[in-house]
């Protein structure tokens, strides 16, 4: 990804290539978030699907975020809009990928739930796969959604640990999702044992971590199967 950008600012051609990059690199389904489309107009999402859909990913996701945080969701007729637009790209492109389509109103200052399901339920109809509204975390909120869209899937965000996977397995949650989490948990730890170097002089946090053969050993059987 390019360096210096703010979150959220790489290019639509920068994104394509990277997950063109990821797709070539792995032999694992490939999800992309591909935002909001990188465009407003249902027919240059489309057109801009069609390209992420040449990349080689086997899923992709639009929100119906705009990026403007005075509007933050786009009107509903136009959201819909985009969401069938980018279904009719993927049938286009031969199918075979799974389209999710987001609801980014707890996230972005507008948590209504009714509208939030409103959303959901048309862009099932719309054509979607699956269903995603980043933000919910009840438990009320999570099994109100997975009755909402069935029985279309539904997407639960993971941001924290108050719930298991059999947790979420039982209130009808059908994919989980991490977002930069494991990323945090692994800078965490870096933050956590840099700061104890730094302010203690200690190496306490060096204890228990895998030794530099056994890590090799995993990346060396991992290039092993793929090959």
């Amino acid at each position: 990804m390019p360096s210096g950008d703010a979150d959220g600012a790489q290019s639509r051609d920068d994104v394509l290539a990277h997950f063109r990059e990821l797709a070539d690199a792995t032999d694992v389904p490939l999800n992309a978030d591909f935002e909001n489309g990188f465009a407003d107009a249902p027919d240059e999402v489309a057109a801009n699907v069609r390209l992420c859909a040449e990349t080689g990913v086997a899923g992709l996701s639009i929100e119906d975020y705009t990026g403007n945080d005075a509007e933050p969701l786009y009107p509903f007729d136009v959201a819909v809009a985009r969401v069938r637009a980018a279904r009719k790209a993927i049938d286009r492109a031969g199918g075979g990928i799974v389209f999710t389509a987001r609801s980014e109103g707890f996230i972005r200052g507008k948590p209504d739930m009714d509208e939030t399901l409103r959303r959901l339920k048309a862009f099932a109809d719309a054509g979607a796969d699956c269903l995603y509204a980043p933000g919910i975390k009840t438990r009320e909120e999570i099994e109100t959604v997975v009755t909402a869209v069935a029985p279309k899937p539904f997407n639960f965000l993971m941001a924290g640990s108050n719930f298991a996977v059999a947790d979420l397995a039982a209130m009808g949650v059908r994919r989980i999702s991490v977002g930069g989490t494991l990323a945090r948990v692994a800078m965490h730890a870096f933050v956590a044992s840099a700061r104890a170097i730094a302010e203690q002089g200690r190496f306490d946090s060096f204890a228990g971590v895998m030794p530099n053969a056994e890590l090799n050993a995993f990346f060396a059987a991992d290039r092993a199967r793929r090959d």
